[in-house]
């Protein structure tokens, strides 16, 4: 995804001369174009991630457009002061983009799993929340939001779903309604394993690339179903409840910390959100709403 992102904001960039792009040490060489092309619009500040955040605010209140990107947990959960205050606080429009998300930099292990941020993030008033879980998803959600006067958060990752969908800002995506007694509602790159999971079951299946706002007509449309919200962290699901009287279920990550090293699969794996897992986890719910 993150050559999506260097793509796209190359392109957007050669008509909008505001758009200045943030970086913490991380994809720079990815962007050495951008960098030849603009360099005066290229800041490399560095391992200082709250402070380019304060510093995309403060390019902002200019009336330029930041782009400021490093890795997950440093960029949203340490920063959090800064997105508060200096971004949301002020309605300063600008994109936070991170790479990293969820288990994606598991080898480094704790410190570097990222699954509490659509959570906090989410309760700051006005931001967006972005989940994009394709290419094509990243493409055309920045083209319509980088320059909306909001903070915007785009949560990248660098394991892609394969599934090619047309998306809108703001409005979910119902990938089956089979009339089913039980909805499951995902989100982001885990949409592979889910929906391989829910071949040949009696299952809706609905699919939210973005959190904040989130989508409650689409989730009015399946509130008398039972709701089973699988997820690789937390937030989508406090987002669904949002919609009061919902029967919802969440099958994702444990309350507890994860102290897992490895690749990617093998941390889904653990977590039962590989395909195998996802569908034990469907099954049994299926169970006990017949009996």
């Amino acid at each position: 995804m993150r050559q999506q992102f260097r793509d796209t904001v190359m392109n957007l960039a050669v008509s909008d001369p505001d758009i200045v792009l943030i970086f913490g040490d991380v994809s720079v060489y990815l962007f050495k174009e951008f960098q030849d092309k603009y360099p005066d619009r290229f800041y490399n500040l560095g391992i200082c991630e709250n402070t380019l955040i304060s510093a995309s605010a403060g390019l902002s209140s200019q009336g330029l457009i930041p782009f400021v990107h490093s890795i997950n947990p440093f960029m949203t959960e340490r920063s959090l002061e800064q997105i508060k205050l200096d971004m949301c606080y002020n309605n300063f429009g600008g994109n936070i983009v991170t790479c990293g998300a969820s288990f994606d930099y598991a080898w480094d292990g704790a410190t570097h799993h990222s699954y509490t941020d659509i959570a906090i993030l989410r309760l700051l008033p006005g931001i967006e929340i972005i989940q994009p879980g394709s290419k094509n998803e990243l493409d055309a959600l920045l083209r319509t939001q980088y320059n909306n006067g909001r903070t915007t958060y785009f949560r990248l990752s660098d394991h892609p779903h394969k599934i090619e969908m047309d998306v809108e800002f703001g409005k979910a995506l119902t990938i089956r309604d089979e009339g089913a007694p039980l909805t499951i509602m995902t989100a982001g790159p885990l949409l592979d394993n889910v929906k391989q999971a829910c071949e040949k079951l009696d299952v809706n299946l609905v699919y939210f690339h973005t959190i904040k706002p989130v989508d409650r007509d689409t989730i009015e449309h399946f509130r008398d179903t039972n709701i089973l919200v699988v997820h690789d962290a937390f937030g989508l699901h406090e987002a669904i409840n949002e919609v009061p009287g919902l029967n919802t279920e969440y099958h994702g990550l444990p309350d507890r910390f994860l102290s897992y090293y490895g690749k990617l699969d093998d941390i889904r794996g653990e977590l039962g959100l590989d395909r195998e897992g996802i569908k034990q986890a469907i099954t049994n719910k299926l169970g006990r709403i017949k009996n």
